[in-house]
Order: structure tokens, then C-alpha cells, then sequence
């Protein structure tokens, strides 16, 4: 189950890191966050290295529906009340700066990667109420800057209550992006960060020194300090590719918690859906789900590829991006980017390399991951704790009847098995493994080992 963007794309391989090594800046990630933090370091003189455990590309921006969007579900209203008008502008700003940013990076380098500006839309099926919400939403982002209305039509193919139409968006082939602003940094593949203090990273192949180490690996590996174990959660989510289907100019993204997004990408249409909580899907289900209901929306389509994403979802739904923690001057993180990876992972690397570089960053007080906990964010966390409870009481009781089941390396949560993706998912923190017990993705560190019927920890 690859994307079509892994399908279409291989990047270059890298060295591996060939020893100890010393340099202003080390980034630990070749995603796209990773890749672009590099890149304007250097552009601001400082240099950087980019450590990548496997290949570039080869985690959750591999996975991504690549959507270059500040429209992020319905947000606006709730910043705006929760933060104040002046931080939730600089949630507005910074995303909005990041979409021209790529715009003008794309053109400048004259780089092939299926940029299109479009239209993006939130969309809403609730008759009772979604009209009113999604008015309320438009007046919010307008209010904030952003070329947002609300509208009545659609070209979504059953009967929807309105929309919110966000102008001059845009979609990509993140890949073929990547691939070519790689070749402007320097990377080490299949080097993997182990361990991290104060102004060493040491890896499998050798340490690298820096004064600066920013955390751009999906979701931090380190627990203490910052302990963000605790402050996010991972949720997974389903995509299916379609020929054959409408070609549709804009981008949907559904309100309710059962809707659908669709984003169109040549002649194909890319429909996602079926999120959860990572580890919380023992059933399955979710691809038949998406294919049932696409068919019934576009009955002479045809499913071309299917795959599955991972998303750091934190306490108020807005990404953590500054100093790692207020006792680590050196140590910068970007995660949580809930659904919205492309574009955070460009408003990530504008605001790091401002930090470093001492620069004035206005918009950076709204992501600093010392910000004040919201009430929002007081009621995840308990939900967030009880699920983590949950999976540590399971890791003392048997397994069920002949069943084979891993606890998970990170902090010992029980894992479970997901039959969409064939991988066993923790549900505390979200570290997933193959059958095998082969890490897939963090913040664990190691493999698990399987654990069978009856055997206690």
C-alpha cells in the first residue's frame, strides 16, 4: 500500500553519516519539515546537517494528500476565542505567508512538482446547524485576513447545507519537491539519532556536535524534557486514489467527524476519510468503508492506490514549534501538525530559522510549545491521560486465547492490531510496528519483541 507519490517519485539515495562531525546547526528528519528548516538555515548563513534514520521522504510526507492550505477545518472562530484576535492572526498570517513562500520558492528554482493554485473548501451536510457554523467560521477567517466566504453550491456530487470558499490555495507532488530542494542541503541517510544532550546527537554511525539541534522527526523521541508524550496523541487516517471519478477544480475537506475530504490530483481523485486514534481500530474497516461510499458517490470509478497516514494531533490543535523546552537554549521541535503537515511544516522552518537566526518572529507566540494551556487543552489532556492509563493496565493482563501480542518499547502500553495497515499500533502514544515487531513509527526507538499467550511483563 504505497501513495501515489512514492509510486511516481524515487529520490537519490544519501550517504550514510561517515563519522564524528561538528556543525552550527543539526537537524534530525529528512522530511519535509526537516528539509526545508536546513535550506533556510543556509540561507541564512547558518549551516546544517539533516539526519534521516532511513531514506528522505521516507515518513509521514511520503503519505500526506500534499494540500498547501490555511484553511484548517473549522479553526478559525475557536482560535479567535481562545487565544485572542492578535494571536489568532499570527496563526492566519503565518499559514498564509507559507502558501505564497512555496509559491515563490516553486517559481524561483523552476521546480517540477504539479503546483496548482485552487480553491479550498470546508463543507457541510448538517442542515440544522451547518449553515450557521460555517458563516461563522468565514466571518472568522475574513476577519483574520484570509479570502474566505461562504458560498452554496459546490461541485461535490450529493447536496451539501454550504461551504466556506478559501481562494488562492494550493495543492503539489510533495515528493518531486522534496526531491529537488534536498539536493540544495546536506543529508545523511540511514543514520539514525539514538540519543541527544545538551550539544551532541549521537547516532549509530557516529555523534555530530552543534550549538543548535531542532527536533523536525514527526514526533519527539525524547520524553524528558518537554515531555510531549503527554501533550499529543496520533491519529491515523485513510486515502484512496480513484480514475474515472468527476475532476474536480477545488478542495473538500467535511466538517463532521464522518465526512469525507477530496482533492483532486490530474485525473485522478483522492478521497480520505476514517480517522482514529491511533491503536483504536481492532475491527478495520476503513478502506471498505471509503471504497463503499466513493462507489456510491462516483459509480464508473476505478481504485488505483490506497494508503494510510499518521498525524501528530496536539491538546488545542495548534502545532508546537520553538524551543524545545524553556531549559534547553539550543534545542528547537516542530510537531503536531494535526492534518495540516505541508503547510505547518514550511510555517515550522520560516519560524526556526528566525529563532536561531535572532530574528523578530511576531507570528512564532501562538506555536511556542510553552504557551498557556487553553480549556480545550485542559479537557484533552485528561482524555488523553485515561487512554494512556488504559493501555498500561492492559500490558499486566494475558493475552486473549492463542493471540500474540506486543507491549510497546516506548513506555510498555499494550499495543493492538490494526488489520488495515497489518501493524501493531500502540494506543497510548502511537508507535506502530510490523508483524515482525519492526518499528514503523515513533517515538519508540527499538523493535518490540512479541509477547505470547499468558506471559506476563
Amino acid at each position: 500500500m504505497e501513495s501515489i507519490w512514492t509510486a511516481e517519485t524515487k529520490i537519490q539515495r544519501r550517504d550514510p553519516l561517515p563519522g564524528d562531525l561538528e556543525t552550527p546547526a543539526v537537524v534530525i528528519g529528512a522530511g519535509m519539515t526537516g528539509i526545508l528548516t536546513a535550506y533556510y538555515l543556509k540561507q541564512a548563513g547558518i549551516p546544517a546537517v539533516v539526519l534521516e534514520a532511513d531514506r528522505i521522504g521516507s515518513g509521514q510526507t511520503k503519505n500526506t494528500t500534499a494540500k498547501i492550505t490555511s484553511q484548517h477545518g473549522m479553526i478559525y472562530a475557536r482560535l479567535t476565542e481562545s487565544f485572542g484576535g492578535r494571536m489568532a492572526a499570527h496563526y492566519a498570517e503565518a499559514n498564509e505567508e507559507a502558501l505564497r513562500e512555496y509559491e515563490r520558492l516553486i517559481l524561483e528554482k523552476k521546480i517540477s512538482c504539479d503546483f496548482v493554485k485552487c480553491p479550498a473548501y470546508l463543507y457541510s451536510v448538517d442542515r440544522q446547524n451547518g449553515e450557521t457554523l460555517l458563516k461563522r467560521e468565514a466571518a472568522a477567517a475574513k476577519s483574520l485576513g484570509i479570502r474566505a466566504s461562504f458560498e452554496k453550491d459546490s461541485e461535490l456530487p450529493f447536496p451539501v447545507a454550504g461551504t466556506v470558499k478559501f481562494e488562492d490555495q494550493a495543492r503539489f507532488h510533495p515528493l518531486k519537491f522534496l526531491d529537488r530542494l534536498s539536493e540544495e542541503v546536506t543529508v545523511y541517510e540511514k543514520t539514525k539519532a539514538l540519543k541527544v544532550e545538551e550539544g551532541l546527537v549521537e547516532t549509530g554511525r557516529g555523534r555530530v556536535s552543534a550549538e543548535y539541534i531542532i527536533f523536525a522527526s514527526h514526533f519527539p523521541f525524547i520524553n524528558v524534557p518537554g515531555y510531549y508524550f503527554a501533550r499529543m496523541y496520533q491519529e491515523r487516517s485513510y486515502v484512496m486514489a480513484v480514475e474515472d471519478a468527476a475532476v474536480l477544480e477545488g478542495m473538500y475537506l467535511g466538517t463532521g467527524p464522518l465526512e469525507l475530504s477530496f482533492r483532486p490530483q490530474g485525473e485522478l481523485l483522492l478521497a480520505g476519510g476514517g480517522n482514529h486514534r491511533t491503536g483504536k481500530n481492532k475491527r478495520g474497516g476503513q478502506y471498505e468503508m471509503l471504497k463503499n461510499r466513493v462507489k456510491a458517490y462516483y459509480p464508473d470509478c476505478r481504485e488505483t492506490a490506497r494508503w494510510s497516514a499518521q498525524d501528530c494531533m496536539t491538546l488545542d490543535g495548534v502545532p508546537y514549534i520553538g524551543r524545545f523546552s524553556a531549559g534547553k537554549s539550543g534545542w528547537y521541535v516542530a510537531s503536531g501538525f494535526g492534518k495540516w503537515g505541508m503547510t505547518s511544516a514550511m510555517v515550522s522552518a520560516r519560524i526556526l530559522t528566525a529563532m536561531i537566526a535572532g530574528q523578530a518572529c511576531e507570528e512564532a507566540d501562538i506555536f511556542s510549545p510553552q504557551r498557556r494551556m487553553t480549556g480545550r487543552a485542559v479537557k484533552e489532556l485528561f482524555i488523553h491521560g485515561m487512554h494512556t492509563v488504559k493501555g498500561f493496565a492492559k500490558r499486566l493482563s494475558p493475552c486473549g486465547d492463542g493471540e500474540i501480542v506486543p507491549n510497546c518499547p516506548h513506555m510498555g502500553c499494550r499495543m493492538e492490531w490494526n488489520p488495515e495497515t497489518a501493524s501493531y499500533d500502540c494506543p497510548c502514544h502511537g508507535s506502530r510496528f510490523d508483524k515482525e515487531g519492526h518499528l514503523i513509527d515513533d517515538p519508540a526507538q527499538t523493535d518490540c519483541e512479541k509477547r505470547k499467550r499468558n506471559h506476563y511483563v
